[in-house]
C-alpha cells in the first residue's frame, strides 16, 4: 500500500511538471495575430516591403530565396513595388551567365561571368554552394527562406518568437556550446544563427517604426507572402464560392417549396 502511494505520488509530480519545462522543448510560442490569418486575410503592402527590406538587407547574407521570381513583386497580391522598382530590384542582383560566344563561363581572371537580374530571374543563393555555406556557417546549413513558414509548425508564430527569443537568457545549468546561442523556442535551445535582429538595425525606407518587434513582424508578413503568394486570390475565390453556394441553396429551397408546395 505504502509503494503504490509513493509511486502515485511519483507519477503524479511528474505530470504536473509542464512539458516545455523539459531541457531543449520548444518554449510556448509568442501569441501574435496578423492580417494575413483567417479566411478573410490580406497582406499589408506597408510590412510586406519592410520584410523585403530586411531580407535584403540582413536574412540574404545567409538564406537563398529560391523558389521566389524578381517578377513576383510587382504582381497583384504581392508587396507592390512599381514595375520599375521591380526591375531596378532585380538589376541589383548578378546573376550567374551563360557561357559567352567563346564558350567561356569566367573572366581572365577566373571570375564566374555574371549579368543583371531580370523580371523572369529567381533570387539567386547567396553560397556557390552546400559545402561553401557550410564553411562560413561553422558546419550548419541555413534553410532556404521561400517556404519556411508552410515548413515549420506554427511557421508565422516560430519566425516571430524565434527572432525575439535571442534575448533571452539560459537556465541555470544549461550549457551553450562555443558557435552557438541560446534561444527557448529553436529546438534543443542551441542555434548557430546569431541574433540576426535588434532595434534600429534596418532603416525602413519610409520612416515606419523599426523596433526588433518591428523588424521581426515585417520579415514573418513578408515570408508568409514568399510561401503562400497567392493567398489573397485564393480567399477572394473563396469566399465568391461560399456567396455562390448561399445563394444556390436559396434558390434550391425557394423551387423546393414551390414545386412541392400542393403536397403538403
Amino acid at each position: 500500500m505504502r509503494f503504490a502511494l509513493s509511486l502515485g505520488l511519483v507519477f503524479g509530480l511528474a505530470l504536473s511538471v509542464p512539458a516545455a519545462a523539459a531541457t531543449g522543448d520548444q518554449a510556448p510560442f509568442k501569441d501574435m495575430h496578423w492580417s494575413f490569418e483567417g479566411p478573410f486575410g490580406t497582406f499589408n503592402r506597408a510590412d510586406l516591403q519592410h520584410g523585403f527590406q530586411v531580407y535584403k538587407e540582413v536574412c540574404s547574407a545567409c538564406h537563398s530565396l529560391n523558389r521566389v521570381a524578381f517578377h513576383t513583386l510587382s504582381e497583384t497580391g504581392g508587396p507592390s513595388f512599381s514595375a520599375a522598382q521591380m526591375k531596378a530590384i532585380a538589376a541589383g542582383y548578378k546573376i550567374a551567365a551563360e557561357p559567352n560566344d567563346k564558350g567561356e563561363t569566367v573572366d581572365d581572371k577566373g571570375n564566374a561571368l555574371t549579368r543583371p537580374g531580370a523580371p523572369a530571374d529567381y533570387f539567386p543563393p547567396p553560397f556557390a554552394n552546400e559545402q561553401a555555406a557550410r564553411t562560413v556557417n561553422g558546419g550548419a546549413l541555413p534553410p532556404d527562406l521561400s517556404l519556411i513558414e508552410k515548413a515549420r509548425a506554427d511557421g508565422a508564430r516560430y519566425v516571430y518568437s524565434l527572432m525575439l527569443g535571442f534575448a533571452q537568457k539560459p537556465p541555470a545549468g544549461f550549457k551553450v556550446p562555443d558557435g552557438k546561442y541560446y534561444n527557448p523556442y529553436f529546438i534543443g535551445w542551441n542555434i548557430a544563427m546569431p541574433p540576426p535582429l535588434s532595434d534600429g538595425q534596418v532603416t525602413f525606407v519610409d520612416g515606419a517604426p523599426n523596433k526588433l518587434a518591428d523588424e521581426a513582424n515585417a520579415i514573418v508578413t513578408f515570408l508568409a507572402w514568399t510561401s503562400e503568394p497567392h493567398l489573397e486570390e485564393r480567399h477572394h475565390i473563396g469566399v465568391g464560392v461560399m456567396i455562390f453556394l448561399i445563394v444556390l441553396s436559396g434558390l434550391l429551397y425557394l423551387s423546393y417549396r414551390r414545386v412541392w408546395k400542393d403536397e403538403h
